[in-house]
């Protein structure tokens, strides 16, 4: 495949990663955290992220979602390069594309489950944040719960109002980590499948991060990581064309 046609190919995928690096200082010195990552995601694709702690998913993750800048390397997301971008570039690009899903629900505490899920719309200027607030946490089942704050709500209610939030613009990619690091089982799964039926309903692409192999297998491609590089890929050609 010519340059020409590599470059058309990969602006027509969710995410394409090329030589992407990552170095960071430390006390003992600087240490590579990402060694040369390729790697292709089709639009509407869902991948497994594994690998054991240390193995740099999470940072892999961050360079996607434009939280990390890489040292070297492309990064070119939703058809849009984001090697090289500010800061206020970066968050308009992750307002119009991305959704997060963390372990760590990052709910503000001083808000309600409505507001919560209305921010990035009111950041994106929607005057029908509100409705569509409502809207969306009646998809993840918390109608009852719109006026309740953080504080007032069980940990599987607050991963569903991060969920129902990460998914309120409609985002093209939606990356989570670990969503279910922090609950119980049964809970877990409830979630899991909550993530699923979303991500179906809205066609995004799914990039997940999980330490069970059952649920990375439900997203049809796994990718293993091992200290900063791709170890295995199931679905590997699209990483190097």
């Amino acid at each position: 495949m010519n340059r020409m046609a590599q470059d058309s190919s990969a602006r027509d995928r969710a995410i394409q990663l090329r030589g992407v690096r990552l170095t960071l200082q430390s006390g003992a010195g600087p240490v590579e955290i990402l060694k040369g990552i390729d790697l292709g995601v089709g639009q509407g694709e869902a991948v497994g992220l594994v690998g054991p702690s240390g193995s740099g998913k999470s940072t892999l993750l961050a360079v996607m979602a434009g939280l990390e800048q890489p040292s070297q390397g492309s990064v070119l997301v939703a058809g849009q390069e984001f090697a090289g971008l500010g800061e206020d570039a970066l968050a308009l690009a992750r307002r119009r594309n991305i959704g997060i899903v963390f372990q760590a629900f990052h709910l503000i505490p001083t808000m309600t489950a409505l507001e919560n899920v209305a921010v990035p719309m009111e950041l994106a200027g929607d005057a029908d944040a509100f409705d569509k607030a409502a809207e969306e946490l009646r998809h993840v089942g918390l109608e009852h719960r719109l006026t309740h704050y953080p504080g007032q709500l069980s940990g599987g209610e607050q991963q569903r109002v991060a969920l129902a939030r990460a998914l309120a613009t409609d985002p093209r990619i939606l990356l989570a980590d670990e969503p279910t690091g922090n609950l119980d089982g049964a809970t877990g799964h409830s979630i899991i499948d909550l993530l699923f039926e979303l991500r179906e309903k809205h066609g995004a692409t799914l990039i997940l991060i999980t330490h069970d192999e059952s649920l990375a297998e439900r997203c049809g491609r796994i990718v293993r990581l091992k200290d900063g590089r791709i170890d295995q890929d199931n679905g590997g050609a699209l990483s190097n064309d």
